[in-house]
């Protein structure tokens, strides 16, 4: 393998050229001073009367910077040169690559792979779709092929995010020569698969690691200790405390979270051939569940982990990326609400095509006109800190009540008359 001293391209856009390049040798640390999950509402820009600001969407996380926050998550929307070129051109901030391995040879996809699940009842044909299963594996195109298509978007786009997403086995030196590769095409950052929920689980791969905090923590030490742009490591919902593997993650030199990923399911039975869906070949087995009827799981998850990092990284500048059912503006200014540095979408273009961009930008800057809100920043982490414990609500509505009963000044009724200040004692009676 190379010298891991290699000059890398490390793109900072502090000062708006996103596209400068320095030799570095090692690994970058960017203080940015964001105050991660900070509430900004006091630091609006606010237009002088008669006057309208036009909405900033543009975020820069971790040095890179983007014309809006929004990213095609990992997966088909990201699997090649053509549709990641798509992307680009339909206003994306940024692509995340389907996820690829140093030997895609050993990935075998089958057909079919996903199943919907529709409002109405179990297998109607007919319905809004709220939920998409799939049982696809990550890339099985050639390691090479990947790469290069990397070198041509990068050599075509050059002021643009790409970011290659990458999983491996447990093997440290497997690890570090993937790293290696994709840095070489000029990919921008590196988000971690620790999270697919299905597929060579005995390879120690995806999920294997995400729920093994001892095997996640040898594994990010690993990768960040040769890795040179920033490195995001992709949660898995399918674990009990989701903020353990986020906490690892960061203090092993992540410099960001990606949450979540799709969570363990089964679709359904279907009620006719009483075979499980996807079919395939009359079988099936479990996948992972996305679309819209994920998105509240999703934001509780990213809840936990944006109070876990403003509580104990709060002073560094680690970034959070959101996953799970955006549909609409308003889904992802739920997520930035929550502290949410960027929001990923990947069924959500399976479902509605690339150009689904343009209305999430409308209907971000829509939110973001009625609230008086300039830019991203302006809001980011500001509903955080109204969620707290069922005790602490129990105290709060006890005090609450307290001072409104306090409040009930004067008389309660008219049998409490003195016939002393008749005006004012009636004006002071409250009903019961």
């Amino acid at each position: 393998m190379a010298s891991l001293g290699l000059a890398q391209r490390i793109r900072i856009g502090l000062d708006g050229n996103s596209g400068a390049e320095f030799p570095m040798m090692g690994r970058p640390r960017r203080s940015l001073s964001s105050n991660y999950g900070r509430s900004r509402v006091g630091f609006r820009i606010m237009a002088s009367e008669g006057q309208s600001v036009e909405p900033d969407l543009s975020v820069t996380v971790n040095g890179l910077k983007m014309p809006n926050p929004f990213v095609i998550g990992s997966g088909p929307p990201g699997t090649n040169y053509t549709v990641m070129k798509r992307a680009f051109d339909e206003g994306w901030g940024g692509v995340i690559a389907k996820t690829v391995s140093l030997e895609a040879d050993k990935v075998k996809n089958v057909t079919p792979r996903y199943a919907k699940l529709r409002a109405g009842a179990n297998g109607s044909a007919k319905g809004q779709i709220i939920g998409w299963q799939n049982i696809e594996l990550i890339s099985d195109r050639p390691l090479e092929t990947m790469l290069k298509e990397f070198r041509q978007l990068k050599k075509e786009y050059p002021d643009r995010i790409l970011i290659a997403s990458i999983m491996e086995e447990y093997n440290k030196s497997a690890w570090e020569e993937l790293i290696y590769r994709v840095e070489e095409t000029g990919i921008d950052a590196i988000e971690i698969n620790f999270s697919c929920p299905h597929g060579m689980p005995e390879r120690r791969m995806g999920a294997a690691v995400g729920q093994d905090c001892d095997l996640l923590e040898e594994v990010c030490g690993w990768i960040n200790a040769v890795a040179t742009v920033p490195v995001w490591a992709k949660m898995t919902p399918n674990i009990t405390d989701i903020t353990k593997p986020a906490r690892v993650s960061l203090d092993q030199g992540c410099e960001g979270v990606s949450a979540i990923n799709t969570i363990m399911s089964v679709m359904g039975i279907n009620l006719n051939t009483l075979r499980p869906e996807p079919c395939v070949e009359g079988y099936s087995t479990p996948g992972g569940y996305s679309a819209k009827a994920v998105h509240p799981i999703a934001l509780a998850k990213v809840m936990n982990i944006a109070q876990m990092m403003k509580s104990e990284f709060g002073h560094k500048d680690y970034s959070l990326s959101a996953i799970g059912g955006v549909e609409t503006g308003g889904d992802a200014a739920e997520f930035i609400l929550l502290g949410a540095n960027t929001v990923q979408v990947c069924t959500g273009v399976m479902m509605h095509g690339y150009g689904l961009v343009k209305t999430l930008c409308s209907e971000l800057k829509d939110f973001m006109r009625k609230h008086n809100f300039s830019s991203i920043e302006d809001f980011r982490g500001s509903s955080l800190e109204y969620f707290t414990t069922h005790t602490d609500l129990v105290k709060r509505q006890q005090e609450a009540i307290r001072q409104r009963k306090a409040i009930k000044k004067g008389l309660q009724s008219d049998k409490d008359w003195t016939g002393d200040g008749f005006v004012q004692e009636t004006e002071s009676m409250v009903s019961n």
